[in-house]
């Protein structure tokens, strides 16, 4: 990044390395097609229209959102081919989904025959698809695997205004395993607890075109799943410090934050302008850059604070300093742009469109 570009930013600021973020997106778009599965990523690490653009332009063919809100802000943006992967429940949800309708293809997933009935009263006009979801092991939501899933998509079927097209599910509890084979084996055979669930509903006579599951923690073994349509990997474009370390994925870190040094009260104590408000430390820490010997470090609401093991004048109050992002989904929330930067210098400010669209 060049001094140039650091002089003309406020901080703190999100930054996203857009040579980076790109090749992420190609990679993942690449091994979408080589296990001949669609690639419907997760709108809720970025929660911006202009990436998730970025995406469907390399081959995407919709987008995943954790909320109605989210929805919403994709429709406003003429994004409209849409998977809520949650429970919509409520009577002001209803009359939200009832309205996004008239402007999107919504798809919204169900584990319950008390919210098929509520979907089933509140919607009008043709028919709104649903997947099923199933609980392929992360003990979340979802029915359980089989004859659960049968019997909702039995129930589903007595609703003229109801489509089912499929099921989805999330095999989480098996991102974090170190060792690939036993990874692989465990992703294999969540993943075919879903499959089977759908083969299962096929014989029912329902219709299952849509078996959507995987994200960034499995990417590696769900595209090659057989029996899968569609993945959900989101996060995977930042490949954040949590993606990184935890489960493994050797991407490009694509998203940064920039702090400015505001005080240095001791030679080996550095204070940044960025804490808790700016970056989350909920599933792995940020990581400060092209800073060595760094012994801890500690993040209060408006600032981070780093101890180094050994004396140094460096960097200096007014100096910029970027850390890598521990969790991106915790992070871009927190902010009200991106910054698009390529070869170092500001190409796009792009606002975080969904920041605050948790309902």
């Amino acid at each position: 990044m060049s001094a140039a570009a650091r002089d003309i930013l406020d901080t703190p600021a999100l930054l996203v390395d857009l040579g980076k973020m790109e090749a992420n997106i190609a990679a993942i778009a690449a091994a979408c097609r080589a296990g001949g599965v669609a690639w419907r990523p997760h709108f809720k690490c970025h929660k911006t229209p202009e990436i998730a653009r970025k995406q469907i332009a390399a081959g995407a063919i919709g987008v995943t959102c954790a909320k109605l809100g989210e929805a919403e802000v994709l429709a406003d943006a003429g994004i409209t081919d849409i998977l809520i992967a949650n429970q919509i429940v409520g009577a002001s949800k209803m009359e939200r989904l009832a309205a996004l309708r008239d402007r999107a293809d919504v798809i919204v997933s169900v584990d319950s025959t008390s919210n098929t009935e509520e979907l089933a009263k509140a919607i009008r006009g043709g028919p709104l698809r649903l997947l099923i979801e199933v609980n392929i092991g992360m003990n979340r939501a979802g029915v359980e695997p089989g004859a659960a899933a049968v019997s909702l998509a039995d129930a589903i079927a007595k609703h003229a205004n109801l489509r089912v097209v499929g099921v989805m599910g999330w095999e989480a509890h098996t991102t974090s395993i170190p060792d690939p084979a036993d990874k692989e084996k465990a992703v294999t055979d969540a993943i075919a607890l879903l499959t089977g669930s759908a083969e299962a509903c096929r014989k029912a006579g329902h219709d299952m075109s849509i078996v959507s599951c995987g994200g960034t923690g499995t990417l590696l073994y769900c595209v090659r799943q057989p029996g899968v349509t569609e993945v959900q990997v989101g996060g995977a474009i930042f490949n954040d410090e949590h993606y990184r370390t935890h489960y493994g994925l050797d991407f490009p870190s694509a998203l940064t934050v920039l702090a400015t040094v505001t005080s240095r009260p001791t030679p080996t104590r550095i204070v940044l302008d960025a804490g808790r408000k700016a970056m989350s430390w909920d599933a792995a820490p940020p990581r400060l850059l092209d800073v060595p010997n760094i012994a801890n470090m500690k993040l209060s609401a408006e600032h981070a604070q780093f101890e180094l093991e050994s004396p140094s004048d460096t960097p200096r109050v007014g100096d910029r300093v970027e850390l890598m992002v521990g969790y991106c989904d915790t992070t871009v929330h927190l902010h009200e742009e991106i910054i698009g930067l390529r070869h170092g210098v500001v190409e796009a400010a792009w606002p975080v469109a969904a920041r605050g669209k948790i309902k």
